[in-house]
């Protein structure tokens, strides 16, 4: 039962500090359409996400009304593409580059038709290895991204169970590179929809790299809620107290957030007839002034995100966020911290811009945060085999730790070091940022697998 008091708080944390959920994801199994050629499999996927998810779009924006809660982002995950269409022109040796360009295709207009802005699980898992269909995905990747609006595309490259496959990240290196190619107009969007994992959860709601796990029910609801500029309103309220009093404001603030995405998860759960999932409740920043990570640092007392503390700042948030929001919500998943995209939070821009915050240190800062590398642009005449090298450090890092790390990076056609690349709305601006200039090449191509370390035989 939520009291008189919880609704006045979340309203002033509304109205002042805001509070908002991001998203709710509607994911969807794809594995009952595989089934006939690819005109029926494509015929089967649209007709079951436009079924399964036509009233979505107004169930959100019914609850927003009805609670006051703003819900921003209504979207769906689907089966990665790459397992569901796996069965596909079997006597040919599977499916082709082009059958995955024409599944995008039918992705893009089912969510045209509901009318989500993302969906997501154009995806491949190849933590071991690659299959045809892995491949031909792959391959599809750029032209696909080019080619719709709202489809999001994720690969999962390593895991602390298999290790890496640096087949595979050599690979994603050149298809980052031809897909800031082929949307270099519109600032290499494309890559901004692109992203690449280590230990990829099978239940995040946040774009790009949702997908619907082959462990999860035929539809779910998951919901991501979010709230930086609640945190940041709450430790002002505790300005020069000790890490103690710091550690338990964030973590009573993080259970007040969670407890909103609760109500809106168990609403629209009900609405839909779809059952409930897990919360995300990652702190995930947007461009607007008070909703950013990098003013949460500020307060803490780090003049800029990159000064000496700022990754030891960034563990305290992120591991106190995840203690508050656990004993609001009995189904927490999905990534569950605090991101730490520099494009979507404008403190992180200006830190970049002001060379406080650089690629290196970005680096440090994901072994402690929830996920890595994420909306970095780069001159866009970074070798593919360099974007390769800064993949696989930080696959590295999610091997060894055990942790869910990623990459989504820009190599922005055209730009230098110091410009900017207007991605607009959420996605915001992105400053070009300098890379280590050594090369990498002899490294990446040695190919093979970088083997598992020696504490993931836990059996």
């Amino acid at each position: 039962m939520i009291t008189r008091m919880e609704i006045q708080e979340t309203n002033r944390m509304i109205s002042e500090a805001n509070l908002d959920v991001r998203t709710i994801t509607m994911g969807i199994s794809l594995l009952d359409c595989a089934a006939g050629g690819l005109e029926r499999f494509c015929g089967e996927i649209y007709d079951k996400i436009t079924r399964a998810a036509e009233r979505l779009v107004r169930a959100g924006d019914d609850i927003a009304l009805q609670f006051g809660i703003p819900v921003v982002n209504k979207r769906i995950s689907v089966t990665p593409v790459a397992q569901a269409a796996a069965g596909l022109r079997r006597r040919e040796g599977g499916a082709r580059e082009e059958d995955f360009v024409e599944i995008a295709k039918t992705l893009d207009r089912a969510a045209r038709e509901v009318g989500v802005n993302f969906i997501g699980g154009f995806s491949a898992l190849v933590q071991k290895g690659s299959t045809a269909s892995d491949l031909a995905l792959t391959h599809a990747i750029p032209r696909a991204l080019a080619e719709t609006e709202r489809v999001c595309s994720s690969v999962n490259l390593g895991s602390t169970r298999a290790g890496i496959n640096m087949n595979a990240v050599a690979r994603m290196g050149r298809v980052i590179k031809e897909t800031a190619a082929r949307t270099a107009e519109n600032g290499s969007m494309g890559c901004a929809k692109l992203v690449v994992f280590c230990n990829a959860v099978e239940d995040n709601p946040f774009m790009a790299g949702a997908f619907h796990g082959a462990g999860e029910r035929d539809l779910v609801i998951n919901v991501g809620v979010s709230g930086p500029g609640v945190v940041k309103r709450a430790l002002e309220e505790v300005r020069g107290a000790d890490f103690e009093t710091v550690c338990e404001t964030v973590k009573r603030t993080a259970f007040k957030i969670t407890r909103v995405g609760q109500l809106v998860a168990l609403e629209a759960s009900k609405r839909l007839g779809v059952p409930f999932g897990i919360i995300d409740l990652s702190l995930a920043p947007t461009p607007a002034v008070g909703d950013s990570i990098a003013e949460i640092l500020q307060e803490m007392g780090l003049a800029q995100p990159g000064a000496p503390g700022t990754t030891a700042a960034l563990a305290m948030l992120n591991d106190n966020v995840k203690k508050g929001g656990v004993m609001a919500s009995s189904y927490v998943g999905g990534l569950s911290g605090a991101f730490i995209p520099v494009s979507e939070d404008h403190g992180m821009v200006e830190a970049a811009r002001l060379g406080a915050l650089t690629l290196e240190k970005l680096e440090a800062m994901t072994c402690v945060c929830s996920v890595g590398l994420d909306m970095i642009a780069v001159p866009g005449d970074t070798s593919a085999e360099t974007i390769a090298g800064i993949i696989a450090d930080e696959m590295a890092i999610g091997m060894i730790n055990g942790k869910t790390t990623a990459v989504r990076i820009i190599p922005a056609a055209g730009k230098r070091v110091g410009e900017l690349v207007e991605l607009g709305g959420l996605l915001g601006t992105a400053p070009v940022m300098p890379v280590n200039g050594y090369s990498c090449e002899a490294f990446i191509k040695r190919g093979g697998r970088i083997p598992p370390p020696i504490h993931s035989f836990r059996n």
